[in-house]
């Protein structure tokens, strides 16, 4: 049994994002039924609200507990909005140095916060980055946005990011494709004839750009869907978006949107908490959803976190074609569409024969995003003796890596 540390980001400070929290809940439940001895770190960025800062930690402790959780969280703060070089002093719910000494004894530090402070990294033995952002992350490093430090491996789901023909840069680090994790155990098939939307989660707005130079474009949820306004229009399928809404502009929209055909809900009023995140999906037809621009224009061939929970549940994905990929089927349990008739035409088959659809879709999970294999594999490479990986070259790693999990 291995102790492995996850560095989670910007959990804590999103009380009513359920499935953000499955993100990394996922490596947790995955890396526990392989045997390992799991603990979650992450920081804290106090903003000097005490009461409401107390009950965002005392919510999130709640949560966790909810997993088992209640003595193997680590939280820590961070001040300011620039990441700091050194290891963190102040520590919520231990003293530092018995986090300190969780950090020695670990096998290893997985990895999901990009701008982590050196100074931490230098207290685990061995580190790896879990990359979920592909072609963006790679982009911000390549272009000077973001300094990442040195980590012992560096994983990715993007597909294409670890082939020659790559449409961006690798950002000068020896990534290694992994299939993102589903827990099946905990996302059962549930197949329901009569469920009638197809559905998604998302953010809608925020103030994500993509700046390469002089040239800009917006980043964000809101203009994927909106450049797919019209397509209620072109198909009988009851389509519905679960959408975090705040602003004047957003409450527009979804006016605008409903007038269209949309069915719209708010996000954090049927997927706040993990629980709730986990029913509305699995409550679904199936998921229909658009990708943010920078995948679609890096052909990463991403996969969202929250697609892989619909395949699992048994429920057929409709999704936006984020570039070739060379193990993802089309037109069997997943459609992967360019254009609004696309997507509509992907309606009708699936409706045409809907539990072999369902099958399918289930069928993708088992087969490439189990949480057990996925992750073994992803522990083969990170936890090899030096010398056997790590002096490795990145070519042959990505051959074990795609051996051991076909």
């Amino acid at each position: 049994m291995a102790t492995i540390v996850i560095s989670a980001y910007d959990v804590v400070n999103c009380p009513l994002a359920g499935g953000h929290f499955w993100v990394y809940l996922q490596y947790v439940l995955g890396l526990r039924l392989l045997g390992h001895d799991v603990y979650w770190l992450e920081a804290f960025r106090s903003k000097g609200r005490t009461e409401e800062e107390a009950a965002l930690l005392a919510a999130f402790q709640a949560r966790i507990e909810q997993y088992g959780l209640a003595n193997k969280c680590i939280l820590y703060l961070a001040y300011g909005k620039e990441p700091s070089r050194e290891a963190p002093a102040d520590y919520l719910n231990m003293t530092r140095a018995e986090a300190e000494a969780i950090f020695a004894r670990a096998d290893l530090l997985l990895n999901f916060h990009y701008a982590i402070s050196p100074g931490l990294l230098t207290h685990f033995r061995r580190t790896a980055l879990v990359d979920i952002d592909p072609g963006l992350l790679q982009f911000w490093i390549s272009r000077g946005q973001l300094r990442v430090p040195h980590h012992d491996f560096y994983f990715t789901i993007g597909e294409s990011l670890c082939r020659s023909d790559a449409a961006f840069q690798d950002g000068g680090r020896p990534w290694i494709h992994f299939y993102p994790p589903v827990c099946l155990e905990h996302w059962p098939y549930v197949f329901d004839p009569s469920s009638k939307s197809f559905t998604t989660i998302s953010n809608w707005d925020s103030s994500d750009w993509v700046v390469d130079g002089e040239a800009a474009y917006e980043n964000t949820k809101r203009v994927a869907f909106l450049d797919f306004a019209e397509l209620p229009r072109l198909t009988s399928q009851p389509l519905e978006l679960a959408l975090f809404m705040r602003t004047e502009r957003d409450m527009a929209e979804w006016k605008d949107l409903e007038q269209r055909g949309w069915h719209i809900r708010q996000s954090r009023e049927v997927a706040a908490t993990p629980e709730s995140y986990q029913a509305y999906i699995q409550a679904s037809r199936g998921e229909f959803s658009c990708a943010k621009r920078s995948y679609v224009k890096f052909q990463n061939a991403w996969i969202s976190d929250r697609t892989i929970c619909y395949l699992a549940s048994g429920k057929p994905a409709v999704v936006e074609n984020t570039g070739p990929s060379s193990f993802l089927p089309q037109g069997e349990g997943i459609f992967r569409f360019s254009t609004p008739a696309e997507a509509a035409e992907a309606f009708a088959a699936i409706n045409a024969d809907y539990e072999r659809h369902c099958r399918a879709a289930r069928q993708i999970a088992v087969r490439y995003f189990d949480a057990r294999r996925s992750l073994a594999t992803l522990l083969n490479i990170a936890l090899s003796k030096p010398g056997h990986a790590q002096g490795s070259d990145p070519a042959s790693l990505q051959a074990r890596a795609h051996t051991m999990e076909l």
